[in-house]
């Protein structure tokens, strides 16, 4: 199942499960800007992070004493259970609520949920996470959208470059391949430069995953079709970008938070990144994902 929203500009859509993102589309030109899913090379599009971020160590970790098991990435991606909470002309809104079985891998009370809200070409992103436990909650979340790359025929992927907002020094923390953690090596990637070439090779050893960068815009650009889309996450102090390296898209992730390093201790409540929420509260964190118009018109 699927649900859409639309304007004069774009038609995007959002699959019940795991309330993921799946399409966003010319309305004029049916030019598609999301990746397509391919199950060959990476069957999803956009799933939605939380209450971790990649990979935990041994898929573990510890709370209160007790040992628990998340897979990859959490418990939104590929959850059957995520209701339509809320439609209106130009938002959607998705909930999941806590159950028997979250509370056996997360054993906090809660409420999360996500809008999708469209205006003129800009598709917002809005988190929410409510804390309904009697308990300080420990949580992570993001996106990891896959844009396609490249979105012309007469285009490689090659003809693509991201370019930063801000000029950057910042380093690549490199992963592990064998068990997807955060190692202590890192890699320069930038030297003060606002852009960064897209080749498949650069993801030969997984995401690229920053910690520090100075930006909070990136901008999906070609050499033949000027600027494509831009991603803004000014809530998000981690970015990820990722793709497989013989996939014609690129994930541009907004993070809070990030996987587990190598030496972690596995303590929740210690863990790199995490975020806590006190009982009764409300946290929220927004992404936008802007269109540029020169291809809508």
């Amino acid at each position: 199942m699927m649900f859409t929203l639309e304007n004069d500009l774009l038609k995007i859509a959002v699959k019940k499960i795991g309330a993921e993102l799946c399409q966003i589309q010319s309305k004029k030109h049916d030019t598609q800007f999301m990746w397509d899913a391919n199950p060959d090379v990476w069957g999803s599009y956009a799933p939605n992070l939380f209450p971790i971020i990649g990979a935990l160590k041994e898929n573990s970790y510890h709370f209160e004493g007790e040992t628990y098991s998340l897979p990859k990435h959490g418990i939104i991606r590929n959850n059957p259970n995520i209701e339509l909470h809320e439609q209106s002309k130009n938002s959607l809104t998705f909930k999941l609520r806590y159950n028997e079985d979250t509370l056996k891998v997360y054993p906090f009370k809660f409420e999360f949920y996500l809008s999708y809200t469209l205006e003129n070409s800009t598709l917002t992103l809005t988190h929410s996470v409510k804390n309904e436990d009697s308990k300080i909650m420990y949580f992570s979340l993001g996106g990891h959208p896959a844009f396609k790359c490249p979105v012309y025929a007469d285009e490689n992927y090659e003809d693509y470059q991201l370019e930063f907002e801000h000029q950057e020094n910042s380093s690549t923390h490199l992963i592990n391949m064998e068990n997807g953690l955060i190692s202590s090596e890192t890699k320069s990637i930038f030297s003060a430069s606002k852009t960064l070439a897209l080749t498949h090779d650069l993801f030969n050893a997984d995401a690229l995953v920053f910690k520090d960068l100075k930006s909070k815009k990136v901008t999906l650009k070609s050499k033949k079709h000027g600027n494509i889309l831009s991603v803004s996450y000014h809530d998000f102090p981690y970015l990820g970008i990722w793709a497989k390296p013989t996939g014609d898209y690129v994930c541009i992730e907004p993070w809070l938070g990030i996987a587990d390093a190598e030496n972690t201790n596995q303590n929740l409540k210690t863990k790199e990144g995490i975020l806590s929420l006190a009982p009764n509260k409300t946290f929220t964190a927004r992404y936008t994902i802007e269109i540029d118009e020169k291809h809508l018109s």
